[in-house]
């Protein structure tokens, strides 16, 4: 009965919520406006599921009086067949209520900073790296969502040392928490002669874009570098001192930004990333504090974990988490990731499900 009296009391919010948009006060608050118009769309999809439920339920209330009161046979049957829909709908509803009123993630709606490093496995692993960015880039480009660069070490050879960017898009972190971990490449390099399968790493990083007031950064924990933005080989690729440097003293973290033509928005950008790195330290510490919670969770686990190997001879994919594989490597690779990630999130779903009715 508590589920229901919660859905009751969503659907009555969402009542006033529509009831103050419409005032003229509120609308000219442009701050309370949006931050009523967000809440509404989140609470959108528990009233509009909670609606056809009770409608479902109300079906079947209806079919059973039709069926201790009608004779005709042909209206029987049409009247049973209704009966068993809305029976069948009301259990998917139940379910679809359930993972809505799952405790969201605070991250889940902000925009993300990815890091991609080289691992094991020297020029190779490299080029898997910046195949990896590839895939990303694809990806969110897909979604209609927007990439930017902070940081890229390239190779001579197509290769990235390491790659860093942002993404800006509605949900991105919800979405691509998934990726967090090192990713496996099997496959013959281009420079081994003898057709020997290597195995190489990557490991990937999804980090929530923190805000100022999430991260305090005390100027004395920091210092600032300015420099000559350089390319491949060390080559300059810019007149000015555009490239920023920041050392963060108590965790001795380093970040570099040298994409812009600007110094300022270079600083920027480093300070964004610093921001995500020390808010990230912070919620994995929070994270490691609740074990069993870590040991259940896909998507925010051990950095360390090896979650998908990609097999190039056999071209598939596997995911390692979900024992998922996929016959479609070419595709992936690509960007067409969105399979894998679905059936991520749906797995995640199911473990907090499984968590909350053992607790209940």
């Amino acid at each position: 009965m508590e589920i229901f009296d919660k859905l009751e009391d969503i659907v009555n919010r969402y009542e006033d919520i529509t009831a103050e948009l419409s005032n003229p006060d509120v609308v000219n608050d442009q701050e309370r406006f949006r931050r009523l118009m967000k809440e509404q769309n989140n609470i959108l999809p528990i009233v509009t599921a909670f609606t056809e439920y009770k409608e479902c339920r109300q079906n079947i209330d209806d079919s059973l009086q039709m069926l201790d009161e009608e004779t005709d046979e042909e209206l029987l049957e049409l009247v049973k067949e209704e009966l068993n829909e809305s029976k069948k709908r009301v259990e998917e509803l139940e379910n679809e209520l359930k993972i809505l009123l799952l405790p969201k993630d605070p991250n889940d709606e902000k925009d993300i900073i990815v890091e991609i490093r080289a691992g094991a496995g020297g020029d190779e692993a490299a080029l898997f790296a910046a195949e990896l960015f590839r895939m990303y880039t694809h990806y969110v480009e897909s979604r209609g969502w927007k990439i930017e660069v902070v940081n890229a070490d390239e190779t001579g050879i197509g290769g990235m040392k390491e790659v860093e960017f942002m993404v800006k898009g509605q949900g991105a972190y919800s979405v691509m928490k998934y990726e967090s971990g090192v990713h496996r490449v099997q496959r013959v390099p281009e420079t081994e002669s003898g057709g020997r399968i290597h195995t190489s790493t990557a490991s990937v990083a999804v980090m929530p874009e923190a805000e100022e007031v999430d991260i305090q950064i005390d100027e004395k924990d920091i210092r600032i570098d300015v420099m000559r933005a350089s390319g491949n080989g060390g080559q300059c690729v810019n007149t000015t001192d555009s490239a920023v440097r920041l050392t963060h003293y108590p965790t001795g973290i380093v970040i570099y930004s040298q994409t812009e033509k600007s110094q300022i928005q270079n600083k920027e950008k480093a300070f964004a990333l610093l921001r995500a790195k020390l808010y990230d330290m912070e919620c994995q510490r929070a994270h490691d504090a609740e074990a069993d919670a870590r040991r259940s969770q896909i998507g925010t686990g051990d950095r360390s974990e090896k979650i998908r190997t990609y097999n190039f001879p056999q071209g598939r994919v596997t995911d390692h988490r979900i024992g998922l594989t996929l016959y479609k490597l070419d595709k992936i690779m690509d960007g067409d990731i969105q399979e894998i990630i679905d059936a991520c999130i749906a797995a995640d779903q199911a473990a907090k499900l499984s968590r909350m009715n053992e607790a209940g």
